[in-house]
Formats: structure tokens, C-alpha cells, sequence
């Protein structure tokens, strides 16, 4: 009599699709308050842009904003969409997150070099939590890639660091300008 039991990767395979579906409402809402944010980014640009632009380190800071609520909304995105395969997924987990931080850290070491008498601490403080909203995305296509249980997981901080770093920015570009 023939072996009917699913090779074992196929079955762990299987749960990790179930495990992502699972994930189908976090993500969605994810993606659109991300979205939603993005849009707050582009009023307060609008309504600010000369005070922005006049303020040395503002432009990239706006720009650090948007792409951390962008990088939410695409990783949002692309893990909706329906039977990917994991490798896939991992890769473009990848893909964003590693783009998405190398544009970020271009543009804090463009802030560095033009500081203007700045507090240290201003680029401290937006570095860390750009990497800590950046970072989490990488990892979890890294651990998606190499099969590890429970990969999925690091996209909880890197949503979580995504809204509390490009929120800080927003309000920077929205209120604090105006002071």
C-alpha cells in the first residue's frame, strides 16, 4: 500500500499560508491606516512646505516620514496577496525593507553632514526608531526565507516603530514647525 502522508516541508508549508491568512486583518488595517498617514504627511507638506524647506533637515525628515508609512502600507500589501509562495514573500519582505532603510540612511547621513548646529540628540533619536521601524521588516523576510517558525511576528514592531517614528515626524512637520 502506498504512503499517503504529506512530505513534511509541503505540510509545514501549508501551515505557514494558514498562519498568513490569518494575519489577512491586521494587515489590512495596517495598510490602510498606513495609507491614511501618508496622506496627513502630504497635508502637512502642503500647508508647510516654505517653513519646511527653510529649515535645514526638515525635507528629509518629510521624506523619512513617507517612506515609513510607506514601507507599512507595502509590506501590507504584498503580504495579502493570495498563495505566494513563502519564498516569494520572503524576497520582497527583503526587497522593501532593505530599499526602503538604505533610502532613510542616505538620507540621515545628508542630515549629518549638513546639521547646522542641530542637537545631537535630533539624529540620534530619529535614527534609532528609523531602524527599529526598518529593521523588523528585514528580519522577517530573512527568517520567511530560512523557513523559521513564527517569522511573521517581526512585522508587529516594525508597524509599531513604522507609526510611532513617521507619527514623531509628522507632528514635527504639522506642530512643531509652528512654534
Amino acid at each position: 500500500m502506498p504512503n499517503c502522508a504529506l512530505p513534511a516541508k509541503l505540510v509545514a508549508s501549508l501551515r505557514l499560508h494558514a498562519s498568513i491568512t490569518e494575519w489577512n486583518t491586521l494587515l489590512a488595517v495596517e495598510a490602510g491606516a498606513a495609507a491614511t498617514l501618508t496622506g496627513l504627511v502630504f497635508v502637512a507638506l502642503s500647508v508647510n512646505l516654505a517653513r519646511i524647506v527653510a529649515f535645514p533637515g526638515l525635507p528629509g525628515r518629510a521624506a523619512e516620514s513617507i517612506l515609513q508609512f510607506l514601507e507599512v502600507f507595502l509590506i501590507s500589501t504584498v503580504a495579502l496577496v493570495p498563495r505566494q509562495s513563502d519564498r516569494a514573500l520572503a524576497l520582497e519582505f527583503i526587497a522593501i525593507g532593505f530599499t526602503l532603510w538604505l533610502a532613510q540612511v542616505a538620507g540621515q547621513i545628508g542630515y549629518l553632514q549638513r546639521r547646522a548646529g542641530h542637537p545631537w540628540t535630533w539624529f540620534v533619536y530619529r535614527a534609532i526608531f528609523s531602524q527599529l521601524a526598518t529593521v523588523p521588516f528585514c528580519i522577517a523576510g530573512i527568517e520567511l526565507l530560512l523557513g523559521v517558525p513564527g517569522a511573521l511576528y517581526w512585522l508587529v514592531p516594525g508597524f509599531a516603530f513604522s507609526f510611532i517614528a513617521g507619527g514623531w515626524s509628522a507632528w514635527v512637520l504639522l506642530v512643531e514647525i509652528l512654534r
